[in-house]
C-alpha cells in the first residue's frame, strides 16, 4: 500500500509523540478494517504515539452500515466524524448527498452505542432551510446525544453545478441575512445545550473538543500522508501531487511527491491572526511579540482600534478575542489586520 510506504519514508519529519491521528480528506469508510489496522499499525511501529491518542475516523451515513460502525469500533478508532449535513430528505436532495435523513439518524443511533465520542456536520444558509426546520436539526442531533458539532454556511463556489443552477434562476440566491440568523440560532441553542463555541464553526461539550483541528488552530506541526494532503513543520508548508498514479509510481521509487513552500514572516503572521481569531483562545499578544517582534505588535494594535470601537473585537488577558458580534464578520475582520 502506498500510504504505509509514505508512512515509512517520512518518519522521521514529525519530532515530536504523535497526539491526534485523522483519516479524513476524500472518504477513508470506504477503507477495509484491515487496511486501518495496517495503518495504524504502520504509525506505532515507525512513530512514538502518546498514550490514548485521539483516533478520528471521517464517514458518511451511508457508509456505516451496522456491521461496520462494530467493526470500527473494535480498532483503536475512538473518534468518528460523520457527515451529517441535514436530517430532512429534502436538504439532502439539494446538497447532492447520497444518503438519506433516515440512514443519517439510524447510523449516529447506532453508532451512539459503540462511540462516545461523535462529531456530526451539519450545513445552513441553504435557500429552503426555514428557521424552523434548523432548530429541529439542531434538536435532533442533542436528543442524540451527540457531543460535537462541526457547522458552516453553504458556499457557492465558481464552476459549481450550484453556482449555474443559481445563474440560470433555477434555484434562489443564497440569502446571507437568513445565513445569520441560522448562524445566531446555533449559537443560542448549542449554549442553551451545554456546548462550547471553541472555534467559529466548531461547538463541544467540555471534553470533547477536536484535539486534531485544535492542534491546527495552536499552530502544532502536522504530516499529512496520501495524495493532495498537506504539512506543516513551523515554518514550510508542503503538499503531496494529487495524481495518483503519479503519487504511487514517485513512492516506488522511494521519492517523497511533493512541493514545498517556504513561508515568509507575512504568512505566518496573517495565517496567527485568521487562526487565531476563529478560536475561543484568540490572539496572543504575548505570542505576537516573541514571534514576530514589538514592531509587528504595535502594528496590531493599532489596527484593531476600529474593529476594538465597534465591538467586534475585545482584549481578554493580554489576548485580542472575537466577540458574539464579531464571530459572523471574522473572515473579513482578519483580513483588516493581515500584512501585505
Amino acid at each position: 500500500m502506498a500510504l504505509v510506504k509514505e508512512l515509512i519514508l517520512r518518519k522521521n519529519e514529525i519530532k515530536v509523540p504523535i497526539e491526534t491521528i485523522y483519516f479524513g480528506g476524500g472518504t477513508p469508510s470506504l477503507l477495509s478494517i484491515k487496511e486501518l489496522n495496517l495503518l495504524l499499525q504502520t504509525i506505532f511501529d515507525n512513530y512514538k504515539v502518546i498514550e490514548n491518542p485521539e483516533i478520528t475516523l471521517e464517514a458518511n451515513p451511508d457508509d456505516l452500515s451496522d456491521k461496520k460502525i462494530i467493526a470500527l469500533a473494535n480498532t483503536d478508532i475512538n473518534r468518528l466524524s460523520i457527515g451529517v449535513q441535514s436530517f430532512f430528505n429534502d436538504d439532502l436532495k439539494f446538497m447532492n448527498r447520497a444518503h438519506t435523513a433516515e440512514e443519517a439518524y439510524h447510523s449516529l443511533k447506532t453508532a451512539s452505542k459503540y462511540f462516545d465520542n461523535i462529531s456530526i456536520d451539519l450545513i445552513y444558509g441553504t435557500p429552503n432551510l426555514s428557521k424552523g426546520k434548523w432548530k429541529k436539526n439542531l434538536q435532533k442531533t442533542f436528543d442524540l446525544g451527540i457531543n460535537h458539532i462541526s457547522s458552516y454556511a453553504l458556499t457557492v463556489e465558481t464552476k459549481t453545478a450550484l453556482h449555474q443552477f443559481i445563474k440560470n434562476g433555477k434555484v434562489k440566491p443564497l440569502d446571507e441575512e437568513l445565513a445569520l440568523q441560522h448562524f445566531e440560532i446555533l449559537l443560542e441553542e448549542t449554549a442553551k445545550n451545554n456546548f462550547i463555541q471553541y472555534e467559529t464553526s466548531n461547538f463541544g461539550k467540555q471534553g470533547f473538543f477536536s484535539k486534531h483541528n485544535t492542534s491546527y488552530w495552536l499552530g502544532k506541526p502536522y504530516l499529512g500522508i496520501g495524495p493532495s494532503a498537506h504539512s506543516f513543520n513551523g515554518k514550510e508548508r508542503s503538499w503531496n501531487i494529487k495524481n495518483n498514479i503519479k503519487y504511487i509510481k514517485a513512492l516506488k521509487k522511494d521519492e517523497i511527491p511533493q512541493e514545498i513552500e517556504i513561508l515568509s514572516i507575512n504568512n505566518l503572521f496573517n495565517e496567527t491572526i485568521m487562526i487565531g481569531l476563529r478560536t475561543i483562545w484568540g490572539i496572543s499578544l504575548n505570542e505576537i511579540e516573541n514571534k514576530f517582534g514589538k514592531e509587528k505588535k504595535d502594528y496590531l494594535l493599532n489596527k484593531i482600534k476600529i474593529h476594538l470601537n465597534n465591538k467586534t473585537l475585545s482584549i481578554n488577558n493580554n489576548c485580542i478575542i472575537a466577540t458574539q458580534k464579531g464571530k459572523f464578520l471574522i473572515d473579513g475582520i482578519a483580513s483588516d489586520l493581515f500584512l501585505i
